[in-house]
């Protein structure tokens, strides 16, 4: 069984122009990481020309599609009907794009299947990770 879940979306830029522009954009869950998920853009869509990847919690983008959460640097809100807004804030400013429900949905639905929400604590080696940390620490 994989332990991986990549999923293309297309997420669509709110800029000052009227015509909201489409960017490619990867939806990544990985069970060794069990409480996140990452959205990447790949460079041709982002101004520095370099990948850019956002990790948030994978409850934060669930919790996201039915009412406005997020205090920090990732927040998540319903828009309308069928689309979710996801706002990335960073020192160079923010970008917000909105990607169809349905997408996220679909991805959190294939997550839950490797991982049922809830059960995320049960992926965890907590005496492995405590062990690398012991040995660092030394």
């Amino acid at each position: 069984m994989s332990t991986v879940i990549e999923q293309p979306v297309e997420a669509r830029l709110v800029a000052a122009a009227p015509r909201m522009q489409s960017i490619p954009a990867t939806l990544h869950y990985d069970r060794q990481d069990p409480f996140a998920v990452r959205m990447t853009f790949p460079a041709p869509a982002t101004l520095e020309g370099v990948e850019v990847c956002w990790t948030f919690a994978r409850e934060l983008l669930s919790a996201g599609l039915q009412d406005a959460e997020g205090h920090g640097d990732v927040r998540v809100r319903p828009y309308g009907y069928d689309r979710t807004v996801l706002e990335f804030h960073a020192p160079e400013g923010t970008a917000v794009v909105h990607v169809h429900s349905a997408d996220i949905r679909r991805f959190l639905q294939a997550a839950g299947e490797l991982v049922p929400a809830g059960t995320e604590h049960r992926q965890l080696d907590l005496d492995h990770d405590l062990a690398e940390l012991m040995r660092d620490a030394c």
